[in-house]
C-alpha cells in the first residue's frame, strides 16, 4: 500500500486536535487569525510564512522543520529523516513514557505476526 504523504493542512490540524485545541484558542494563542487558520488547515494556504509556522509548531510542540518541508521550504538533508516519522505524532500526540513503551510493544508484535 502506498500512503500519500500528509498535507501542511492535515499535519497542523492533526497536531491542533491533539492538544484539543480550538481554532478560535489557536487564534487567541498565536494571535494568528481563525480565518487563516481554517484556510491553512484546509490547504489553501500553501506557504505560511516561516514565522507563523514557528508560532503554530511552537504551540502544538510539533516539529517546526517538519511543518517547513511541508510548506515547500528547503531545510537540511539531515532534517529529512525526523519529518518521515513526525506524521504520526502529529496524528496522537504527545505520549507519556509508559504509552511509547506499550506502543513500540504493539508495533513489535503487529511486525512479528507479518514475518518481518
Amino acid at each position: 500500500m502506498v500512503r500519500r504523504k500528509q498535507s501542511l493542512g492535515e499535519f497542523l490540524k492533526a497536531a491542533r486536535e491533539g492538544k484539543n485545541l480550538t481554532l478560535r484558542a489557536v487564534e487567541r494563542a498565536t494571535a494568528i487569525s481563525n480565518p487563516y487558520l481554517s484556510q491553512l488547515e484546509g490547504d489553501k494556504i500553501q506557504q505560511p510564512s516561516p514565522l507563523k509556522l514557528h508560532k503554530l509548531c511552537e504551540l502544538y510542540g510539533v516539529s517546526y522543520q517538519s511543518a517547513l518541508e511541508l510548506a515547500g521550504y528547503p531545510v537540511p538533508d539531515n532534517a529529512r529523516v525526523a519529518v518521515e516519522h513526525e506524521g504520526l505524532a502529529a496524528r496522537i500526540g504527545s505520549l507519556t513514557a509508559d504509552e511509547e513503551d506499550e506502543l513500540l510493544r504493539y508495533v513489535e508484535f503487529l511486525r512479528s505476526r507479518r514475518g518481518r
